[in-house]
């Protein structure tokens, strides 16, 4: 429990039990390979309970100029953003975001939702506000619900837009079930158009908390990953 946690390492966890730095249910642990239920045993190390979590469950509002990866030589990643308690347990970021885009993006340890979510077969929805260079038509809605295609030829699945406002700059949201390479970009370029600020909104059921600020985040709640969870298995 312990190592899973990046309390400790096993050769440390020993070290700990024989100097009595470790409790089980207020009494001196003496075995390193002693069963615990996280459910009912409370463990502590140097007074501190430790709760346990099989995974973690982050959202984020990623900002601009930031990575949507776990380590870069030259520049800051989403990981940079999170505070070391949790960094040291690896999450990694569910698909990517562009440097330039911002929004919700999820950040999780646990690899079977995330390939859930991102499975090019699973069709999980993603919902983007976005800022258009030019006047966005319902000409490019219909475009955009029959499958428009890339430049490299591929025809995207069916999207769904919204337009906010009509303007030498519109304002959208757009729908999209897959998540090819800059595909919301691409598909603007393909009607004629230019995005040029891009937010995503909602992955699935999980909406970006709106008190969340450009580089904050939090963990999710039950509720919210029992939705995700849920998309998940019944896309």
């Amino acid at each position: 429990m312990l190592t899973h946690m990046r309390v400790a390492t096993r050769k440390q966890v020993k070290k700990l039990i024989r100097a009595e730095r470790i409790f089980v249910n207020g009494l001196p642990a003496h075995d390193p390979g002693m069963y615990v239920n996280p459910e009912t045993d409370t463990v502590e190390v140097d007074g501190e309970v430790i709760a346990y979590r099989e995974h973690l469950y982050l959202m984020l509002n990623k900002p601009q100029g930031v990575l949507s990866a776990t380590e870069d030589a030259s520049q800051r990643t989403v990981l940079d953003l999170i505070e070391p308690e949790l960094r040291m347990f690896q999450p990694f970021p569910v698909g990517r975001l562009d440097k330039d885009t911002e929004g919700l993006l999820l950040l999780t340890t646990d690899g079977k939702l995330a390939h859930q979510l991102i499975s090019p077969n699973r069709h999980v929805p993603k919902r983007y506000f976005a800022r258009v260079e030019g006047r966005v038509t319902e000409a490019d809605g219909q475009a955009f619900a029959a499958g428009v295609v890339l430049d490299d030829g591929y025809k995207t699945m069916p999207g769904e837009l919204t337009i906010l406002t009509q303007g030498p700059e519109s304002e959208v949201e757009l729908t999209i079930y897959e998540g090819k390479f800059h595909q919301v970009k691409r598909m603007f370029a393909a009607v004629g158009k230019r995005v040029v600020y891009l937010k995503r909104l909602a992955m699935g059921p999980l909406e970006l908390d709106a008190s969340l600020a450009p580089g904050e985040y939090r963990e999710l709640s039950r509720t919210e990953l029992a939705l995700l969870r849920q998309a998940g298995e019944r896309n």
